[in-house]
Protein backbone atom coordinates (compact mmCIF):
# COMPACT_ATOMS: atom_id res chain seq x y z
CA UNK A 1 0.00 0.00 0.00
CA UNK A 2 1.69 3.48 -1.21
CA UNK A 3 0.18 6.99 -0.39
CA UNK A 4 0.28 9.99 -2.02
CA UNK A 5 2.61 9.13 -4.74
CA UNK A 6 3.60 11.92 -7.21
CA UNK A 7 4.08 10.64 -10.54
CA UNK A 8 5.34 13.62 -13.47
CA UNK A 9 4.17 12.74 -16.94
CA UNK A 10 5.60 14.46 -19.69
CA UNK A 11 4.50 14.28 -23.14
CA UNK A 12 6.19 16.52 -25.69
CA UNK A 13 4.12 18.63 -27.71
CA UNK A 14 0.78 17.02 -26.94
CA UNK A 15 0.55 17.52 -23.01
CA UNK A 16 2.14 17.52 -19.40
CA UNK A 17 0.01 16.60 -16.26
CA UNK A 18 0.81 16.20 -12.99
CA UNK A 19 -1.00 13.00 -11.67
CA UNK A 20 -1.22 12.46 -7.41
CA UNK A 21 -1.76 8.97 -7.37
CA UNK A 22 -3.68 8.24 -4.26
CA UNK A 23 -3.22 5.13 -2.06
CA UNK A 24 -3.69 2.05 -3.83
CA UNK A 25 -3.65 -1.68 -3.55
CA UNK A 26 -3.28 -4.06 -6.23
CA UNK A 27 -3.69 -8.08 -6.63
CA UNK A 28 -0.68 -10.50 -6.26
CA UNK A 29 0.14 -10.63 -10.19
CA UNK A 30 0.61 -6.87 -10.01
CA UNK A 31 4.43 -5.84 -9.04
CA UNK A 32 4.31 -3.35 -5.93
CA UNK A 33 6.69 -0.62 -4.84
CA UNK A 34 8.04 2.53 -6.54
CA UNK A 35 9.35 0.33 -9.93
CA UNK A 36 5.25 -0.34 -10.61
CA UNK A 37 4.69 3.30 -11.07
CA UNK A 38 7.79 3.21 -13.03
CA UNK A 39 6.73 0.07 -15.23
CA UNK A 40 2.85 1.51 -16.02
CA UNK A 41 3.74 5.39 -16.17
CA UNK A 42 5.26 5.14 -19.95
CA UNK A 43 2.49 3.19 -20.75
CA UNK A 44 0.19 5.61 -19.11
CA UNK A 45 1.79 8.76 -20.74
CA UNK A 46 1.95 6.78 -24.30
CA UNK A 47 -1.95 5.89 -23.36
CA UNK A 48 -2.54 9.73 -23.15
CA UNK A 49 -1.16 10.72 -25.88
CA UNK A 50 -2.83 8.37 -28.26
CA UNK A 51 -6.32 9.50 -26.63
CA UNK A 52 -4.99 13.21 -27.61
CA UNK A 53 -3.96 12.46 -31.02
CA UNK A 54 -7.15 10.72 -31.59
CA UNK A 55 -9.00 13.68 -30.30
CA UNK A 56 -7.28 15.93 -32.81
CA UNK A 57 -8.24 13.80 -35.75
CA UNK A 58 -11.90 13.55 -34.56
CA UNK A 59 -12.16 17.45 -34.22
CA UNK A 60 -9.19 18.66 -36.85
CA UNK A 61 -11.83 20.39 -39.12
CA UNK A 62 -14.23 21.97 -35.52
CA UNK A 63 -13.77 25.44 -34.36
CA UNK A 64 -12.59 23.12 -31.19
CA UNK A 65 -9.59 21.48 -32.54
CA UNK A 66 -8.30 19.61 -29.34
CA UNK A 67 -5.60 21.72 -28.88
CA UNK A 68 -2.21 20.85 -27.02
CA UNK A 69 -3.26 22.43 -23.85
CA UNK A 70 -7.03 20.16 -23.65
CA UNK A 71 -5.75 17.81 -20.97
CA UNK A 72 -4.05 20.11 -18.83
CA UNK A 73 -6.78 22.54 -19.00
CA UNK A 74 -9.31 19.91 -17.89
CA UNK A 75 -7.90 19.06 -14.74
CA UNK A 76 -6.07 22.27 -14.24
CA UNK A 77 -7.03 23.49 -10.11
CA UNK A 78 -8.03 27.16 -11.55
CA UNK A 79 -9.38 26.02 -14.67
CA UNK A 80 -12.14 23.18 -13.68
CA UNK A 81 -14.11 23.41 -16.82
CA UNK A 82 -16.91 20.95 -17.68
CA UNK A 83 -18.00 21.48 -21.04
CA UNK A 84 -19.06 19.27 -23.82
CA UNK A 85 -15.41 19.28 -24.77
CA UNK A 86 -13.77 18.37 -21.60
CA UNK A 87 -16.17 15.44 -21.63
CA UNK A 88 -15.19 14.28 -24.75
CA UNK A 89 -11.15 14.69 -23.58
CA UNK A 90 -11.80 12.72 -20.53
CA UNK A 91 -13.21 9.82 -21.93
CA UNK A 92 -10.77 9.95 -24.72
CA UNK A 93 -7.54 10.22 -22.88
CA UNK A 94 -9.28 7.38 -20.38
CA UNK A 95 -9.83 5.49 -23.20
CA UNK A 96 -6.05 5.59 -24.50
CA UNK A 97 -4.46 4.62 -21.33
CA UNK A 98 -6.93 1.73 -20.93
CA UNK A 99 -6.44 0.57 -24.66
CA UNK A 100 -2.59 0.96 -24.53
CA UNK A 101 -2.11 -0.69 -20.58
CA UNK A 102 -4.16 -3.62 -21.71
CA UNK A 103 -1.86 -4.16 -24.89
CA UNK A 104 1.49 -3.53 -23.65
CA UNK A 105 0.49 -6.49 -20.90
CA UNK A 106 -0.43 -8.91 -23.83
CA UNK A 107 2.34 -8.18 -25.73
CA UNK A 108 4.43 -9.36 -22.15
CA UNK A 109 6.12 -5.84 -21.73
CA UNK A 110 4.89 -5.90 -18.11
CA UNK A 111 6.57 -8.72 -15.51
CA UNK A 112 3.72 -10.84 -14.31
CA UNK A 113 1.09 -10.04 -16.69
CA UNK A 114 0.29 -11.20 -20.05
CA UNK A 115 -2.78 -12.51 -21.94
CA UNK A 116 -5.76 -13.26 -20.82
CA UNK A 117 -6.25 -17.26 -20.95
CA UNK A 118 -9.05 -17.84 -18.70
CA UNK A 119 -11.16 -19.05 -21.20
CA UNK A 120 -9.16 -21.60 -23.06
CA UNK A 121 -9.97 -24.94 -23.86
CA UNK A 122 -13.35 -24.24 -23.78
CA UNK A 123 -16.34 -24.61 -26.24
CA UNK A 124 -16.85 -21.17 -27.78
CA UNK A 125 -19.95 -21.91 -30.00
CA UNK A 126 -20.30 -24.71 -33.17
CA UNK A 127 -16.70 -25.34 -34.66
CA UNK A 128 -14.54 -22.85 -32.51
CA UNK A 129 -13.04 -23.23 -29.42
CA UNK A 130 -11.56 -20.48 -26.85
CA UNK A 131 -7.56 -20.36 -27.09
CA UNK A 132 -4.68 -18.24 -28.64
CA UNK A 133 -3.58 -14.64 -26.54
CA UNK A 134 -7.10 -12.14 -25.53
CA UNK A 135 -5.89 -9.16 -24.55
CA UNK A 136 -6.18 -8.73 -20.60
CA UNK A 137 -8.80 -5.80 -20.75
CA UNK A 138 -9.53 -6.34 -16.85
CA UNK A 139 -6.11 -5.47 -16.45
CA UNK A 140 -5.82 -2.31 -18.53
CA UNK A 141 -9.30 -1.05 -16.80
CA UNK A 142 -8.05 -2.02 -13.42
CA UNK A 143 -4.67 0.26 -13.81
CA UNK A 144 -6.03 2.89 -15.57
CA UNK A 145 -8.58 3.42 -13.03
CA UNK A 146 -5.93 3.72 -10.60
CA UNK A 147 -3.67 6.87 -12.83
CA UNK A 148 -6.37 8.71 -14.80
CA UNK A 149 -8.98 8.28 -11.61
CA UNK A 150 -6.80 9.68 -8.79
CA UNK A 151 -6.50 12.67 -10.55
CA UNK A 152 -10.07 13.81 -9.51
CA UNK A 153 -9.58 14.69 -5.55
CA UNK A 154 -12.36 16.47 -4.70
CA UNK A 155 -16.08 15.54 -4.51
CA UNK A 156 -18.07 18.27 -6.13
CA UNK A 157 -20.11 18.38 -9.16
CA UNK A 158 -17.12 18.56 -11.59
CA UNK A 159 -15.31 15.97 -9.97
CA UNK A 160 -17.87 13.23 -10.20
CA UNK A 161 -18.65 14.12 -14.21
CA UNK A 162 -15.13 13.94 -15.05
CA UNK A 163 -14.85 10.31 -12.85
CA UNK A 164 -18.38 9.52 -15.08
CA UNK A 165 -16.78 10.36 -18.54
CA UNK A 166 -13.46 8.64 -17.62
CA UNK A 167 -15.55 5.82 -16.96
CA UNK A 168 -17.63 6.19 -20.43
CA UNK A 169 -14.11 6.10 -22.08
CA UNK A 170 -13.40 2.63 -20.19
CA UNK A 171 -16.51 1.03 -21.54
CA UNK A 172 -16.27 2.16 -25.14
CA UNK A 173 -12.70 0.12 -25.16
CA UNK A 174 -14.21 -2.85 -26.91
CA UNK A 175 -13.22 -6.14 -27.63
CA UNK A 176 -13.85 -8.11 -31.15
CA UNK A 177 -13.43 -11.93 -31.72
CA UNK A 178 -10.64 -13.13 -34.12
CA UNK A 179 -9.98 -16.58 -35.57
CA UNK A 180 -7.49 -18.74 -36.44
CA UNK A 181 -8.52 -22.01 -39.24
CA UNK A 182 -7.64 -25.47 -38.33
CA UNK A 183 -7.88 -28.29 -40.08
CA UNK A 184 -6.56 -30.71 -43.00
CA UNK A 185 -5.71 -29.02 -46.00
CA UNK A 186 -6.95 -25.64 -44.66
CA UNK A 187 -10.36 -27.32 -44.14
CA UNK A 188 -11.18 -24.68 -41.33
CA UNK A 189 -13.30 -28.02 -39.71
CA UNK A 190 -12.48 -25.92 -35.99
CA UNK A 191 -11.63 -22.56 -35.56
CA UNK A 192 -9.50 -21.38 -31.98
CA UNK A 193 -10.81 -17.75 -31.11
CA UNK A 194 -9.57 -15.35 -28.99
CA UNK A 195 -10.46 -11.47 -28.26
CA UNK A 196 -8.67 -8.93 -29.20
CA UNK A 197 -8.84 -4.76 -28.97
CA UNK A 198 -10.77 -3.46 -31.69
CA UNK A 199 -8.97 -0.41 -33.66
CA UNK A 200 -8.14 2.85 -31.59
CA UNK A 201 -9.70 4.70 -34.48
CA UNK A 202 -13.34 2.48 -33.83
CA UNK A 203 -13.41 3.97 -30.74
CA UNK A 204 -12.49 7.68 -31.06
CA UNK A 205 -15.43 7.32 -33.49
CA UNK A 206 -17.70 5.81 -31.23
CA UNK A 207 -16.85 8.34 -28.78
CA UNK A 208 -17.61 11.75 -31.29
CA UNK A 209 -21.22 10.39 -32.13
CA UNK A 210 -21.75 10.46 -27.70
CA UNK A 211 -19.98 13.79 -27.82
CA UNK A 212 -22.33 14.78 -30.21
CA UNK A 213 -25.36 13.55 -28.15
CA UNK A 214 -23.78 14.50 -24.86
CA UNK A 215 -26.41 15.23 -22.14
CA UNK A 216 -26.20 18.49 -20.14
CA UNK A 217 -26.90 18.16 -16.75
CA UNK A 218 -29.68 20.78 -15.13
CA UNK A 219 -28.54 21.01 -11.75
CA UNK A 220 -30.04 23.32 -8.88
CA UNK A 221 -27.71 25.91 -8.37
CA UNK A 222 -28.58 26.87 -5.18
CA UNK A 223 -28.16 23.18 -3.69
CA UNK A 224 -25.00 22.98 -5.56
CA UNK A 225 -23.32 25.66 -4.01
CA UNK A 226 -23.65 24.21 -0.69
CA UNK A 227 -20.20 22.31 -1.28
CA UNK A 228 -19.90 18.90 -0.29
CA UNK A 229 -23.34 18.87 2.01
CA UNK A 230 -25.89 16.25 1.90
CA UNK A 231 -28.24 18.80 0.25
CA UNK A 232 -25.26 18.96 -2.47
CA UNK A 233 -25.09 15.79 -2.74
CA UNK A 234 -28.33 14.50 -3.39
CA UNK A 235 -28.73 17.22 -5.61
CA UNK A 236 -25.48 15.98 -7.73
CA UNK A 237 -27.80 12.47 -7.33
CA UNK A 238 -31.13 13.55 -8.74
CA UNK A 239 -29.11 15.15 -11.62
CA UNK A 240 -27.46 11.87 -12.55
CA UNK A 241 -30.42 9.83 -11.92
CA UNK A 242 -31.52 9.74 -15.69
CA UNK A 243 -28.24 9.50 -17.17
CA UNK A 244 -26.92 5.86 -18.77
CA UNK A 245 -23.69 4.88 -17.83
CA UNK A 246 -22.47 5.25 -21.16
CA UNK A 247 -23.61 8.76 -21.73
CA UNK A 248 -21.60 11.71 -21.76
CA UNK A 249 -22.43 14.51 -19.31
CA UNK A 250 -21.46 18.17 -18.97
CA UNK A 251 -22.29 21.18 -16.77
CA UNK A 252 -21.43 23.93 -18.82
CA UNK A 253 -22.19 25.52 -22.15
CA UNK A 254 -19.44 25.50 -24.65
CA UNK A 255 -17.71 29.21 -25.05
CA UNK A 256 -17.40 31.11 -28.39
CA UNK A 257 -14.45 29.15 -30.07
CA UNK A 258 -14.17 31.75 -32.99
CA UNK A 259 -12.51 34.06 -30.86
CA UNK A 260 -9.33 33.45 -28.93
CA UNK A 261 -8.92 33.38 -25.19
CA UNK A 262 -5.46 32.75 -24.19
CA UNK A 263 -6.78 32.25 -20.35
CA UNK A 264 -8.49 29.56 -21.20
CA UNK A 265 -6.37 27.99 -24.24
CA UNK A 266 -8.44 28.87 -27.13
CA UNK A 267 -6.55 29.81 -30.11
CA UNK A 268 -9.81 30.99 -32.40
CA UNK A 269 -10.10 29.96 -36.19
CA UNK A 270 -7.75 32.83 -37.35
CA UNK A 271 -5.26 31.06 -39.42
CA UNK A 272 -6.89 28.09 -39.23
CA UNK A 273 -6.60 26.00 -42.57
CA UNK A 274 -9.82 24.81 -43.95
CA UNK A 275 -10.79 23.17 -47.17
CA UNK A 276 -13.00 23.95 -50.06
CA UNK A 277 -11.57 21.21 -52.89
CA UNK A 278 -10.36 17.57 -52.29
CA UNK A 279 -10.97 14.06 -53.23
CA UNK A 280 -13.36 12.05 -51.14
CA UNK A 281 -14.26 15.14 -49.03
CA UNK A 282 -17.02 14.63 -46.66
CA UNK A 283 -19.61 16.77 -46.68
CA UNK A 284 -18.62 18.05 -43.11
CA UNK A 285 -15.05 18.67 -44.44
CA UNK A 286 -16.57 20.23 -47.52
CA UNK A 287 -18.09 23.09 -45.25
CA UNK A 288 -15.20 24.03 -43.24
CA UNK A 289 -14.49 27.05 -44.38
CA UNK A 290 -17.55 28.26 -44.05
CA UNK A 291 -17.77 27.05 -40.59
CA UNK A 292 -14.55 28.06 -39.35
CA UNK A 293 -13.69 30.80 -41.96
CA UNK A 294 -17.52 32.72 -42.67
CA UNK A 295 -19.66 32.22 -39.57
CA UNK A 296 -16.64 33.61 -37.62
CA UNK A 297 -16.27 36.97 -39.49
CA UNK A 298 -13.57 35.84 -41.28
CA UNK A 299 -12.67 35.56 -44.86
CA UNK A 300 -11.31 33.00 -46.72
CA UNK A 301 -7.93 33.16 -48.81
CA UNK A 302 -6.03 31.10 -50.70
CA UNK A 303 -2.90 30.76 -50.59
CA UNK A 304 -0.33 28.70 -53.37
CA UNK A 305 2.30 26.34 -51.65
CA UNK A 306 5.58 24.47 -53.50
CA UNK A 307 5.15 21.18 -52.28
CA UNK A 308 8.18 18.75 -52.93
CA UNK A 309 7.95 15.15 -52.81
CA UNK A 310 9.70 11.93 -54.40
CA UNK A 311 8.62 11.01 -57.23
CA UNK A 312 9.06 8.91 -61.06
CA UNK A 313 10.72 6.14 -58.35
CA UNK A 314 12.15 3.05 -59.94
CA UNK A 315 13.73 0.00 -58.67
CA UNK A 316 17.41 -0.55 -59.21
CA UNK A 317 18.81 -4.26 -59.19
CA UNK A 318 20.07 -4.73 -56.46
CA UNK A 319 18.59 -2.92 -54.15
CA UNK A 320 17.68 0.40 -54.21
CA UNK A 321 14.87 2.49 -55.55
CA UNK A 322 15.87 5.76 -56.46
CA UNK A 323 13.08 8.60 -57.09
CA UNK A 324 13.35 12.66 -58.84
CA UNK A 325 12.01 15.46 -56.22
CA UNK A 326 9.47 17.00 -58.38
CA UNK A 327 7.82 20.22 -57.46
CA UNK A 328 4.10 21.34 -57.20
CA UNK A 329 1.88 24.01 -56.25
CA UNK A 330 -0.57 23.03 -54.06
CA UNK A 331 -3.98 25.61 -53.11
CA UNK A 332 -4.64 25.54 -49.47
CA UNK A 333 -7.00 28.00 -47.75
CA UNK A 334 -7.07 29.83 -44.60
CA UNK A 335 -9.12 32.07 -42.38
CA UNK A 336 -8.09 35.69 -41.64
CA UNK A 337 -9.37 38.67 -40.97
CA UNK A 338 -11.71 40.72 -43.46
CA UNK A 339 -10.62 44.38 -45.03
CA UNK A 340 -11.85 46.77 -42.48
CA UNK A 341 -12.81 48.54 -45.97
CA UNK A 342 -15.22 45.36 -46.72
CA UNK A 343 -19.25 45.90 -47.00
CA UNK A 344 -20.65 44.85 -43.15
CA UNK A 345 -22.75 41.93 -44.28
CA UNK A 346 -20.66 39.58 -42.00
CA UNK A 347 -23.19 36.95 -40.37
CA UNK A 348 -23.63 36.81 -37.11
CA UNK A 349 -20.81 35.13 -35.27
CA UNK A 350 -22.61 31.14 -33.98
CA UNK A 351 -22.10 30.51 -30.16
CA UNK A 352 -22.64 27.41 -28.15
CA UNK A 353 -22.57 24.01 -29.54
CA UNK A 354 -21.63 24.75 -32.92
CA UNK A 355 -18.01 23.67 -33.46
Amino acid sequence: MKRSTLLILSITGVCSAILHTAAWSVNNFLMTGPKAYLTFSSSVAAGAHSGMEECKFQFGWERWNCPESALQLSTHNRLRSATRETSFVHAISSAGVMYTLTRNCSLGDFESCGCDDSRNGRVGGRGWVWGGCSDNVEFGEKVSKLFVDALETGHDTRALINLHNNEVGRLATTMKRACKCHGVSGSCSIQTCWLQLAEFREIGNYLKIKYDQAHKLEMDKRRVRAGNSADSRGATAEAFHHIHASELVFLEDSPDYCTRNASLGHHGTEGRECLQTGKNLSQWEKRSCRRLCTECGLRVEERRTEVVASCNCKFHWCCTVRCEQCRTLVAKHFCTRRDPAAPNHIRQRSRGHRR
